[in-house]
């Protein structure tokens, strides 16, 4: 059976590069980068190198402020948390959108509980945050802004920039959730004022259990772990330097060959969002048209079931997802399809595309061939089709 995986917003293969710049640090410099004797010194020296390529990527003016972390639901978590735990004689309200990953609604839910106040900026159709919505939810009690740098799910590049500016005229910090967009799209954290930003190793095609909180100086955090003092403070436990290495790699790459996979991907992903417009009938688009990642084709068909076609496409070989891969286990509609207006049933009938490096024409093409019949099977099977979508 042919194989076409296009399911890389869950995850993502480690890059051969990546993974061969990993292996001396798990034997030959396995040292402890706290050791004081050669072996650590070259561990730390690798790890220092890693921090360095993360900053570049971003635009840090400092690599010191980058911290490692165990992906991105820890940066997200150190981030908010930390946060909070500082500023609570400041102010104990919080501003977010209504499309955040889950782990920063369940992050939260979970201060709504210890006293903070959320306040979820909604979205429109595409999903782009309103900008003067967000500026009208500040006031002298807000300690935080954080709006994710794209959805993961429908592809929507947010307002970052603007947003930016709006926290820096009001005078408060602002973290970004740029797991779904870093190594996609260009990032600069000086030129956005963003203060905190949160980052995946895996979602760069290096190691899984990597990722990076970025803590631009100044910012003050609450660690949430006690122990050595690794990391500023900020993060205790001996580093994983071999994962650290790979993520350095990671963005080292990604640096380098963003713009020109960006443009391979974009050509790609327009194909197949066009393709099946065209050829399948009651199917949309969900997402922005044009400020997306360049990855992302999240479509909704009409009187099907997002499940039935996932199925039907595996046994075809073709690897998607109905949404976030973190959410998945879940029998409710995504909460950020919900958001943009979707119902309920519009949003169980939505598939996402996620494509990445593996991904060539004929893998676009072999979907665009499987994909009408099976929708116009699970659509005569279905009570709900109006007939003239099987005449």
């Amino acid at each position: 059976m042919r194989r076409v995986y296009m399911d890389y917003q869950a995850a993502r293969p480690v890059d051969d590069r990546v993974l061969k710049s990993m292996e001396p640090y798990a034997t030959g410099f396995f040292g402890n980068p706290s050791s004081l004797h050669m072996l650590g010194q070259e561990a730390r020296e690798a790890v220092e190198d890693s921090r360095l390529k993360v900053a570049r990527l971003i635009g840090a003016a400092k690599p010191q402020e980058i911290i490692f972390t165990s992906g991105g639901t820890e940066s997200n978590n150190l981030a908010l948390k930390g946060v909070a735990a500082r500023s609570l004689e400041k102010g104990n309200q919080i501003v977010t959108t209504a499309i955040e990953h889950i782990s920063m609604i369940n992050i939260s839910k979970y201060l709504e509980k210890q006293g903070f106040q959320v306040s979820r900026i909604p979205v429109d159709h595409h999903g782009t945050v309103d900008v003067e919505k967000l500026r009208g939810a500040i006031n002298e009690k807000t300690i935080l802004v954080s709006v994710m740098y794209a959805n993961g799910e429908i592809g929507t590049l947010e307002p970052i920039r603007e947003i930016g500016e709006v926290c820096e005229e009001k005078g408060v910090p602002l973290h970004v959730d740029a797991v779904a967009a870093a190594g996609q799209v260009p990032i600069d954290v000086l030129k956005e004022n963003i203060d905190l930003l949160s980052l995946s190793s895996n979602d760069m095609y290096g190691p899984k259990g990597v990722g990076a909180l970025y803590v631009a100086e100044g910012v003050r955090l609450m660690p949430l772990l006690q122990g050595g003092g690794q990391e500023r403070g900020l993060r205790s436990g001996s580093e994983n330097v071999p994962g650290i290495v790979g993520m350095g790699k990671a963005a080292e790459l990604a640096q380098a060959e963003m713009a020109d996979e960006a443009e391979r991907l974009t050509r790609l992903r327009d194909r197949l969002i066009k393709g099946v417009l065209e050829t399948v009938p009651s199917s949309f688009l969900n997402g922005h048209p044009v400020l997306r990642l360049p990855n992302n084709a999240n479509l909704r068909f009409s009187y099907v079931e997002g499940e039935s076609l996932l199925l039907s496409l595996d046994m075809e070989g073709i690897a998607a997802s109905s949404g976030s891969a973190c959410t998945s286990k879940t029998l409710e509609p995504s909460h950020v399809l919900t958001a943009i207006g979707l119902l309920h049933e519009q949003a169980h009938g939505s598939l996402l595309f996620s494509l990445g490096k593996g991904n060539t024409e004929d893998d676009v093409e072999y979907v665009l061939e499987v994909l009408p019949g099976i929708v116009r099977r699970l659509r005569t099977i279905s009570p709900l089709t109006p007939r003239e979508l099987l005449a």
